[in-house]
């Protein structure tokens, strides 16, 4: 009995080391229904070594940078009706200007606005006053001169609301200088000025490039702020009317 047992043991011994040989493991893993049923069991998305493709940081900054800014040219003119001594004593002067207004939208939003810089060049500004005035400003004369000018304003912004539809609100501050062929407002004045301008209307658009500027409640200021001894300064209430051109679109 003995002897049997360990023929027994022996013998199981070997066939487990049969099964457990490189060869037999090889051959059961490449057995066609192990594989058929190995490869219908893993999942699509498994069974690819593809990574999925990635964007290039670089390629994500170019394509921002190609995006055009928004920006227009308006061709425009002011009218003066009016006046008022708040900071000039300028009185019963008009004043008109005829020139080129640039805007670009660089500063983002704020308070449901579109923010705009702004830039004016004034080739062509005229001032009506009185032949005479004193040393303050104050008329002497009841006959009126014109004086030929011009003025830039470098700096200034533009809030637009509702920058894409037909109908567009805006106000508008532009700080600049504007000077003449003489003395303005008084004998003893300045030739130049620091100008500021205020507006508040709205753009109409008539197709998808051009548009009317309505200006209709404005106020234009100049003074020399004192570099002299006397400073009259003008404010005038005005309207401003033009037409934009929209790059961009």
């Amino acid at each position: 009995v003995a002897h049997s047992q360990e023929r027994t043991t022996s013998a199981d011994l070997e066939n487990m080391a049969a099964l457990s040989s490189p060869a037999m493991m090889a051959s059961s893993l490449t057995s066609q229904p192990f594989a058929s049923s190995a490869a219908s069991e893993v999942p699509a998305y498994l069974a690819t070594t593809e990574a999925p493709p990635m964007m290039d940081p670089s390629a994500q900054k170019e394509k921002r940078a190609k995006e055009p800014v928004e920006s227009e040219l308006i061709y425009e003119g002011m009218v003066s009706y009016g006046n008022w001594q708040v900071f000039g004593n300028g009185p019963e002067c008009k004043l008109y200007f005829a020139g080129i207004e640039y805007n670009r939208h660089s500063w983002g939003h704020a308070i449901g606005a579109q923010l705009d810089y702004v830039a004016e060049v004034l080739p062509f500004v005229l001032l009506s006053q009185p032949a005479k005035l004193n040393y303050y400003g104050l008329k002497r004369s009841n006959n009126y001169v014109f004086v030929p000018g011009a003025g830039l304003s470098p700096i200034g912004i533009r809030f637009q609301w509702f920058s894409k539809r037909k109908i567009k609100p805006y106000l508008e501050i532009k700080r600049g200088m504007v000077g003449f062929t003489q003395k303005a407002l008084s004998p003893n004045a300045t030739y130049e000025n620091f100008s500021f301008e205020s507006s508040m209307g709205a753009q109409v658009m008539m197709n998808e490039r051009w548009g009317l500027r309505l200006g209709l409640f404005n106020d234009f200021h100049f003074s020399d702020f004192f570099l002299v001894g006397t400073n009259p300064g003008l404010d005038v209430m005005n309207a401003n009317l033009g037409l934009s051109y929209h790059f961009n679109k």
